[in-house]
């Protein structure tokens, strides 16, 4: 084996247990972790210090936002799936999948952009107060970040699949990390749900 060739690609670092990729995206996703963590640290503190916080229950879309949290998490199921298949080196299947899990991203966006609409119509913007700055920065944070998800996984099924056929284990590889970003996404929306809807 050449010594230019980039290694631990296919199979996992003796002293990490992991690939090179694997280890990447846990890396990006620990610093996602602070930035979402910021962020719930400091609506913590917006709520706690507000007299009249209202109950996102009272002003919310609750309805909505429990359909698009079982969107997310089928769309989790059908991303592990997707990856699964590759396993048995079942591509048709792979793809069915993958273009599943990316019809419900969209499906996703379409419903908060119903929700979004709503509160633009009644004036309700991020300058409104304290409670809808915090809720437009975390959604609209969280729905770049399944925008990102779409593009990714989109590329994998459009493009990228091309590389299946000259080394199908670093191809899985790949859709493996990108699940652990599309699982990261979906985790961050069960978050958001309870305390921006439900509390």
């Amino acid at each position: 084996m050449s010594d230019n060739l980039i290694r631990y690609i296919d199979h996992p670092h003796p002293v990490t247990g992991v690939t090179n990729s694997k280890l990447g995206v846990w890396c990006f996703l620990a610093s996602e972790i602070m930035l979402f963590g910021g962020l719930f640290s400091a609506y913590i503190m917006l709520r706690t210090g507000s007299m009249d916080w209202p109950h996102g229950s009272t002003i919310l879309n609750v309805p909505l936002a429990t359909l698009n949290t079982l969107v997310l998490i089928v769309s989790s199921v059908t991303m592990v799936m997707a990856w699964a298949s590759l396993e048995l080196k079942n591509l048709a299947k792979y793809k069915m999948y993958m273009a599943i899990t990316i019809l419900l991203g969209i499906c996703f966006l379409i419903i908060k952009s119903f929700e979004y609409g709503h509160k633009f119509e009644n004036h309700h913007f991020p300058s409104t107060n304290n409670f809808y700055a915090t809720y437009f920065t975390l959604t609209g944070l969280h729905g770049l970040h399944v925008i990102g998800g779409i593009l990714v996984n989109t590329y994998f099924l459009l493009f990228g699949v091309k590389m299946w056929e000259k080394s199908p284990e670093q191809f899985t590889g790949r859709i493996e990390a990108a699940g652990l970003y599309w699982h990261f996404v979906d985790l961050v929306w069960i978050f958001l749900f309870p305390v921006l809807y439900l509390l």
